[in-house]
């Protein structure tokens, strides 16, 4: 299955996190973007499932809703490991071009808490988004678009 990371920068800069489930892309807009430091708690506030063809957008949106400029961050192969929806707790392994290894999300509340396990892909000193911060399908960047 297919994992996507979208940066998109519409009225707030922010990432959307989509897991490929049952022919649609479960998506969370991450407004602090995901981090490879097992400490740091990332909010995911769970926003409407996308069609599996968006996987693949960059561009510009325009006028209406989330209007702005879009890439995409990462993007590769994930396998859940164990949990579901239901349950409020997924854990998984993602094979992408920027993000790898362990990974979670936790249910807090109405939102999801997104956060890297400490394995050997963890990294408590680089922010992966700042050393990282073109496409992973073209290389440009959001101010490209």
């Amino acid at each position: 299955m297919i994992f996507v990371v979208q940066k998109h920068d519409a009225t707030n800069l922010h990432y959307d996190f989509r897991l490929e489930h049952d022919g649609v892309l479960l998506s969370w807009a991450v407004p602090k973007g995901p981090s490879l430091d097992p400490a740091v708690k990332r909010l995911a506030v769970p926003v409407e499932d996308h069609p599996l063809d968006y996987a693949d957008f960059e561009g510009r949106i325009g006028p209406g809703y989330g209007e702005g400029a879009v890439i995409v961050w990462d993007t590769g192969d994930y396998e859940l490991r164990k949990g579901s929806i239901a349950d409020g707790h997924l854990t998984f392994r993602l094979e992408g071009r920027k993000l790898k290894g362990g990974w979670s999300l936790r249910r807090f509340r109405e939102n999801w808490l997104l956060v890297k396990m400490d394995d050997e892909f963890a990294d408590r000193t680089t922010d992966i988004l700042v050393a990282r911060p073109e496409s992973a399908l073209t290389g440009v960047t959001i101010e490209d678009v």
